[in-house]
């Protein structure tokens, strides 16, 4: 059930993100706000501490100032992706990048300290793109425990923690465009006997390589997957 403090919260988000707030300025007084969305001011506090743990809002004695987006915790993403029928196609091409990166650092991670078990383990969730017929969910589903395996095995707690939390905020959002995401599995397979002989033989500039692949493969899917929900929606397609 949604709280007062939840409306009043996901609102003034909204406000901020669209830049109805400059960086700097001042928020409403706690008074003005229990006016405006007719709530106590216990509620109004309550929406602003949530503000103040997301980092777009600094809480002082005198008031709330809007913070620069950058300053943000992780926890913003879904809310600047959530912003309008689709998801900010640009940022969703930002994050792509993060992720793809971050799965990276885990490969040369497991090639460097991995174990023989771990390295077999990884290539057999890679052999599962040689088959060319998965549907797109299942391919979806392969891709998904692939990079989550792949970060498990690095045994490198922070980034563990960034990458899943990034992936808790960014898959939801992505559901407007699921059912128009289309995979190159042909490409994929190629791209993943690179992979499986690059594991192999840990040739840690193969492997990098092989992701990259797979990092283009899944940002030129993207690309047409918004134009396709773009046209549905009625919105105007533009190119990353």
């Amino acid at each position: 059930m949604t709280t007062k403090h939840d409306q009043i919260t996901d609102v003034l988000i909204g406000d901020i993100l669209k830049n109805h707030y400059r960086v700097g300025e001042r928020l409403p007084s706690e008074r003005d706000l229990s006016v405006r969305f007719d709530a106590n001011r216990g509620a109004v506090r309550e929406a602003m501490k949530r503000l103040a743990q997301l980092g777009i809002v600094d809480v002082q004695p005198g008031g709330a100032r809007v913070k620069e987006t950058n300053e943000a915790s992780l926890d913003v993403i879904s809310h600047l992706l959530n912003q309008g029928d689709l998801p900010d196609r640009h940022l969703v091409d930002q994050i792509l990048v993060v992720i793809s990166s971050l799965v990276s650092i885990a490969a040369e991670q497991l090639l460097k300290s991995g174990r023989d078990e771990e390295i077999e383990e990884i290539r057999a969730l890679v052999r599962a793109f040689f088959n060319q017929e998965l549907t797109e969910e299942a391919h979806a589903l392969a891709r998904i425990e692939l990079m989550q395996k792949m970060l498990q095995s690095s045994h490198n707690l922070p980034l563990q923690i960034i990458a899943r939390t990034l992936f808790e905020q960014f898959a939801p959002s992505m559901e407007p465009i699921a059912n128009f995401a289309v995979v190159d599995k042909q490409s994929y397979a190629q791209s993943a006997q690179i992979l499986d002989q690059a594991l192999e033989k840990r040739d840690l500039a193969a492997v990098r390589a092989a992701f990259d692949a797979f990092s283009e493969l899944n940002r030129e899917t993207m690309v047409v997957a918004f134009n396709q929900a773009q046209s549905t929606f009625g919105q105007e397609a533009t190119s990353l």
